[in-house]
């Protein structure tokens, strides 16, 4: 049988076209490299000048401040009775926090200068917390006489602090407090440098005020010296 012209030509055709499918199916496939977008960075929220204000404040007082999980600011009080400097709350829940921060620095190196004048009658600034925690329980109470406890030496430790006190009161009906009926008044002291305040309101003095109240409980503490000199 004689292969013709055309079928050789055929033949050497279809030769070609397999060979090319042959050594396309052997080459590794090439690896195809997906770029993701990442997504775009989220802004913080602004500060607000109330926070800009007392971040300030804490700062002078060797206090360091970090804004709870969970807290919204609100207005803080500020009129002859009741002046605090920061405030916020637990959306949702009857539950707030103001907040007060002093330095004493000024008022420790007055008293130091005084020392040694003749009938200087200064009073210690270290005490000042006392004075200060017992005009504000008397504000919210309308009373003199109030269950305190000093805090222990643990809690002190926990704080950096020095001295301090707790304060459980029963509040006035007043709506400058928004009526709340009870609250918790903490002080803390740090010799020569500072104080803190924190008034914690509920009108349920139930295991749920305190499990509100440890969920801030870490927002203020006095910075750590190390190898300080007072």
């Amino acid at each position: 049988m004689k292969i013709g012209f055309k079928q050789i030509k055929q033949i050497l055709v279809t030769a070609i076209l397999l060979l090319s499918i042959s050594q396309a199916i052997a080459q590794p496939k090439q690896s195809v490299t997906v770029v993701k977008r990442s997504a775009p960075a989220v802004k913080p929220a602004p500060m607000s000048h109330q926070l800009a204000e007392f971040i300030k404040l804490a700062t002078h007082a060797d206090v360091n401040f970090r804004f709870p999980r969970g807290f919204k600011e609100i207005k803080a009080p500020d009129n002859e009775d009741l002046s605090f400097d920061y405030a916020m709350t637990l959306p949702g829940k009857d539950f707030e926090i103001w907040l007060q921060v002093k330095s004493q620095k000024e008022n420790w190196a007055s008293y130091q200068n005084a020392q040694g004048r003749p009938n200087a009658e200064l009073a210690n600034p270290d005490s000042t917390y006392n004075l200060i925690a017992q005009a504000h329980a008397a504000a919210f109470t309308g009373e003199n006489k109030f269950f305190v406890k000093p805090m222990p030496p643990e809690v002190l430790t926990r704080y950096n602090a020095d001295a301090g006190k707790s304060y459980l009161l029963t509040l006035l009906d007043m709506p400058e407090t928004k009526h709340y009926k009870y609250a918790l008044l903490i002080t803390l002291q740090k010799d020569h440098t500072g104080i803190i305040v924190a008034v914690c309101f509920t009108n349920d003095k139930g295991p749920e005020f305190f499990k509100d109240m440890d969920r801030a409980s870490n927002c203020l503490k006095f910075k750590q010296v190390k190898n300080s000199q007072q």
